[in-house]
């Protein structure tokens, strides 16, 4: 029964949420036209509003595919309605961990409206703003490169740090270093394969163009320290007019994310928010970064977890 759960659960929760909708509309309306119900489950109508929703949120739909995807919509809608009749009659509404779902699901919907109707479509950058990115970021554009990585997560404690850097600084390959490792008792997981430049973390990026092969990095994790050694490497730039519309896309973007943190910001200042019990350090605001941060170690970079740099391997993927 647990996976039966586990496995409809999202499609329960979004055929619940739909369906509450739906029989608010029907009382309103007391009838559908005919030309509006797709199929009816047990009597209950799918409407043509809900394929026409569905096929809004295929992406790249051809106008010849419309006909057969919407066929293929209403099947699964019927399928979706089937199980979630059978949901409601074991009384699986009821059920806490749907319901948390379901609030959830709401929450989000109701954000992600607000903020779409609030902030609007952002503006086009401008010709100077798009050659300005380029030029700032030569590492993804003009001197892009493809990287052939091999990775070792270390799971280790802080006090451990200093050590394994002075081991990896001392080891003659990377066979004795994990040898190393394993002796010190440390858990070691190795992995390696070929990335572009913009499927790296930003801020590791820069630092990862200027090495030579061969050379290694040590990066923070939050549960111990990551080796990446740049096996190899090979030169494939891209052109300023190839890289424009994924600029384009990315400071679109960008300028979005601004806008609805400051709009959050706004409605946060305006709310009376409380945080209780072990929750209450939600609430403490983080210490403000220094102006000028000191400069990292040698042999460190910054932490893999860099919202910008997933953005950005989101918007220049379209080069390729």
């Amino acid at each position: 029964m647990h996976g039966f759960k586990k496995l409809y659960l999202p499609v329960l929760v979004a055929v619940l949420v739909a369906g509450c909708g739906d029989k608010k509309d029907e009382a309103a309306t007391d009838a559908k036209a005919p030309t509006q119900v797709a199929a009816k489950v047990n009597g209950t109508e799918l409407t043509v509003h809900q394929v026409n929703y569905a096929l809004q949120r295929i992406p790249n739909l051809d106008q010849e595919q419309t006909k057969a995807a919407s066929l293929q919509v209403v099947r699964n809608l019927v399928d979706q309605e089937v199980v979630a009749q059978k949901a409601l009659a074991d009384k699986l509404d009821r059920d806490p961990t749907v319901m948390q779902a379901m609030d959830a699901s709401r929450r989000q919907i109701l954000a992600e409206a607000y903020m779409s109707r609030k902030l609007g479509e952002p503006a086009e950058p401008s010709d100077a703003e798009v050659v300005d990115y380029f030029d700032q970021h030569p590492e993804l554009f003009a001197k892009r490169k493809i990287y052939r990585l091999q990775e070792i997560s270390i799971k280790a404690p802080k006090d451990k740090y200093d050590a394994i850097r002075a081991q990896l600084g001392t080891s003659r390959t990377l066979d004795d270093f994990v040898k190393w490792l394993k002796a010190e008792n440390l858990s070691v997981k190795s992995a390696q394969g070929v990335k572009t430049a913009e499927q790296l973390p930003l801020q590791m990026l820069p630092r990862l163009a200027k090495m030579p092969d061969g050379q290694a990095m040590v990066v923070n994790m939050p549960d111990g320290l990551m080796v990446i050694v740049l096996a190899d490497s090979q030169m494939q730039p891209v052109t300023l007019e190839q890289a424009k519309p994924a600029i384009a896309r990315l400071l679109r973007t960008q300028e979005r994310q601004k806008a609805a943190k400051a709009e959050l910001d706004t409605l946060k200042a305006a709310a009376t928010i409380e945080y209780m019990g072990d929750f209450v350090d939600a609430g403490k605001e983080a210490a403000a970064a220094p102006a000028e941060p000191a400069a990292a170690p040698a042999t460190d970079a910054a932490p893999a977890a860099d919202a910008d740099a997933a953005a950005i391997s989101k918007g220049i993927s379209g080069l390729k």
